[in-house]
């Protein structure tokens, strides 16, 4: 079902603008037209309160913080007694590697990011993966001049290039395991 014209000038243009990248990357209607309303704002915000909704399940109190320093939620447990910061990089939804291959999630992040944690969402799974900066940095497979990384992987082993990371590799960076041992282990 197509996005009714609802607003002014700014909200057509963010829809039109978001139905082109959805027909581009050539996802089912239902999939893209989920997040037609949706602008980076309020991908970035609605992974932000994911991963505060996940933490908050396993007992791990967090905050929201109001500026944007390189750091998006603060985390504490009382069980450890420690407060660790967390930058969060959100998608909406997996995309086509390159604009035309297989099927991948993928995140840019700085290098030197403050944070003390990574958190990486995919909004269309209410996925979440949790790293610590150095696993992150480690992880990246790709690095530019300007001190940017991206770290990504392919949803789909079937249409994958052979030997690239798989989402199904990933699963130990999961958040419902790293929590366990980064927030709740003694």
């Amino acid at each position: 079902m197509p996005c009714e014209d609802v607003g002014g000038e700014r909200e057509t243009t963010v829809r039109v603008a978001n139905r082109k990248l959805a027909d581009w990357l050539g996802f089912l209607p239902q999939l893209a037209w989920k997040y037609c309303f949706m602008t980076t704002l309020h991908i970035g915000a609605a992974g932000e309160l994911l991963v505060q909704y996940r933490l908050l399940k396993h007992g791990v109190d967090s905050a929201r913080l109001t500026t944007d320093s390189g750091v998006d939620l603060v985390a504490y447990s009382p069980i450890v007694a420690t407060a660790l910061t967390i930058q969060v990089k959100t998608s909406a939804v997996a995309s086509k590697a390159g604009g035309k291959g297989a099927m991948s999630s993928g995140w840019f992040f700085a290098h030197d990011c403050t944070a003390d944690l990574l958190a990486l969402v995919r909004l269309s799974s209410d996925s979440v993966w949790l790293f610590t900066l150095a696993e992150a940095r480690e992880l990246a497979q790709q690095h530019s001049q300007k001190g940017a990384r991206q770290l990504y992987w392919y949803t789909d082993p079937a249409t994958a290039p052979a030997g690239a990371r798989l989402e199904q590799d990933m699963q130990e960076f999961r958040i419902e395991s790293r929590v366990q041992q980064m927030f709740l282990a003694r």
